[in-house]
């Protein structure tokens, strides 16, 4: 997978438990633009060149997430650049596609929205490292208005084809019972940096990125662990260098020998899968 975050750590696939795969692939594919990578009986893979992003679960008996509990705030698509993301926008407005919301991060620009069963989205790239402003080991993020006539002017003659190749799950963004206990494991069991501290939420991430996973309990303060199976997050993959892998297994109790792929669980029971790449 090409990794557009620099880092010794990044993003690979999320996993979706959803009760209507046709339905919730549908919109994958035709809003979002993700290609489909093959069905396996109640399971659909998503992605763009080689690389799979998006991995759909179907469990129709699956418990329902509450919107308050702990799981996925959003699974957020970087796209390689500017002019990308102004052609899926142009293609969004021809769909008028439903949006839940956009922000300027001053890190990057954004577009926001939630998939048919309420997972939630985000459509973003990244502004040129050297744009970022960094104080103390913090870098500066905000939510402040998005030009998106200027989006949309990048674009210039480029047609949205659906995700181009080299887009990646560029951050994960989750709700969580507690920024503290997050903290605590994401930096201790996980080794992240804390990157930014915003009310009620906490960034974190490898060698210098501005975030990997993002934590909030804007809707889930004090949620408990979760009752899988349920709707929602159901695995989220992180791929390490093969330095970071040891120091992970190491801190996991693992030894060297352990399996290359092995997963740990957050405070809130999700399940994430560590692979060396």
């Amino acid at each position: 997978m090409s990794n557009p975050t620099g880092s010794s750590l990044h993003m690979g696939r999320v996993a979706l438990t959803v009760r209507d795969l046709d339905k919730v692939g549908r919109y994958y594919e035709e809003v979002i633009g993700l290609h489909p990578m093959g069905r396996d009986g109640e399971t659909a893979r998503y992605g763009a060149g080689s690389e799979v992003l998006l991995e759909l679960r179907q469990d129709r008996a699956a418990r329902q997430r509450s919107a308050r509990e702990a799981g996925l705030f959003h699974t957020a698509f970087l796209l390689p650049s500017r002019a990308d993301l102004g052609a899926w926008v142009k293609q969004a407005i021809a769909q008028q596609a439903p949006v839940s919301g956009v922000a300027d991060h001053l890190v990057s620009e954004a577009i926001y929205l939630n998939d048919p069963e309420g997972n939630g989205i985000e459509i973003y790239i990244d502004r040129p490292r050297d744009q970022w402003s960094w104080k103390d080991g913090l870098v500066e993020m905000s939510s402040d208005p998005l030009d998106i006539e200027g989006i949309v002017k990048s674009a210039g003659s480029v047609k949205w084809q659906g995700v181009p190749e080299g887009s990646v799950v560029g951050h994960v963004h989750l709700q969580v019972g507690s920024v503290a206990e997050a903290q605590k494991f994401y930096t201790g069991d996980l080794g992240l940096d804390v990157t930014c501290h915003y009310p009620g939420a906490v960034f974190m991430a490898a060698d210098g990125y501005h975030h990997h996973i993002a934590a909030n309990v804007w809707n889930s303060r004090n949620a408990g662990p979760r009752d899988m199976p349920s709707t929602g997050l159901s695995d989220m993959e992180i791929r390490v260098d093969a330095a970071r892998a040891v120091e992970l297994r190491r801190a996991a109790g693992l030894n060297d020998e352990s399996p290359l792929g092995f997963e740990l669980r957050d405070p809130w029971n999700t399940p994430i899968t560590i692979r060396a790449v």
